[in-house]
């Protein structure tokens, strides 16, 4: 059923107390490779979904185990406690806002609209005062851990927000991720992910160099990951994306095109607040030495694939 033909009474009742009881109508745009596992884990945790296609079929899974299809995002949002989104980037988040029949047609008062996008934090203060205006709540939440986050339901998640709204979506945070901080007000959660994104680019940056000048020096870089991860030099990214690197597996669980969109926003954030990020300038080169190949569909881990170019060397052969 779509918003137009849903009546007016039923949108009152729905209005009536957005936040009632423990199970609540969560309305998700953007069930692609993060989307889809955060979704099914709160249909999971008893939360009917709504669901509108973004891009990408409605996954079966999520439709099997009774998310309703909706036929644009203000229906979504007329029909939900809670809308959340899950876009590639700025542009994606103000069309499903703003566009045609997008969510802020259909917000109610009282409901709340989080963000779980990278996207700009400037931009992000700016969704939120429209939303606010028409008497919505909204919460930026990025996240942090990937493919492999999201289904293992252990993602970290920066939250920029009121406080009070903050504590009532806390609980569906819970259900998908593990380390859960409240940053700050609207937008401080887009700001840490901008953080997070420099530290693990450099972080790829880093082991992709470590690695490559093992192998090329004659060592095994197998051996050499496994001697390094009980040091000090141990990381997540390391621990996985090392082995992506040795093993040649990069197809996507964070695409190097979005990862280059992050490292776009830090540096256009450095530019207006006039400070310079050398390394970050550098790990973008990279990431687009490797969209110039055909990678930006690539794992971000594909890095390592602009340094074997330019030492002529692979960490190890192709598999």
């Amino acid at each position: 059923m779509c918003a137009d033909a849903w009546s007016a009474s039923a949108r009152a009742s729905n209005s009536d107390d957005p936040h009632r009881g423990d199970d609540m109508k969560i309305g998700f745009i953007g069930v692609g490779i993060m989307g889809r596992p955060m979704a099914g884990h709160l249909q999971a945790g008893g939360h009917e979904l709504l669901l509108v296609q973004h891009r990408s079929p409605l996954p079966s899974e999520l439709m099997q185990g009774g998310a309703m299809a909706c036929c644009s995002a203000r229906e979504v949002a007329a029909r939900s406690d809670v809308v959340i989104l899950m876009l590639p980037d700025t542009p994606d988040v103000e069309r499903v806002l703003f566009g045609e029949d997008g969510v802020a047609a259909g917000v109610q008062p009282g409901g709340c609209v989080i963000d779980m996008s990278s996207i700009d934090p400037i931009a992000t203060k700016g969704f939120a005062g429209r939303i606010e205006a028409l008497g919505g709540d909204y919460v930026d939440a990025p996240v942090s851990g990937g493919e492999v986050g999201a289904k293992a339901a252990s993602l970290t998640i920066m939250c920029g927000a009121a406080a009070e709204s903050f504590v009532k979506v806390r609980p569906l945070f819970e259900l998908m991720g593990k380390n859960i901080t409240h940053v700050g007000d609207v937008g401080a959660g887009q700001v840490a992910k901008v953080a997070n994104q420099i530290i693990v680019a450099l972080n790829i940056e880093a082991v992709a160099e470590a690695l490559l000048f093992a192998s090329k020096a004659g060592a095994d870089p197998v051996k050499v990951r496994e001697a390094l991860m009980g040091g000090f030099a141990a990381s997540r990214v390391l621990e996985v994306h090392g082995k992506r690197m040795i093993d040649r597996t990069f197809a996507p669980g964070f695409r190097i095109g979005l990862h280059q969109k992050d490292l776009n926003l830090a540096l256009s954030s450095a530019k207006a607040l006039q400070m310079a990020l050398p390394n970050t300038a550098s790990a973008q080169q990279l990431f687009s030495a490797c969209a110039a190949q055909g990678g930006a569909e690539w794992d971000h881990s594909a890095m390592v694939r602009a340094l074997e170019a330019l030492a002529n060397h692979k960490v190890a052969p192709e598999s």
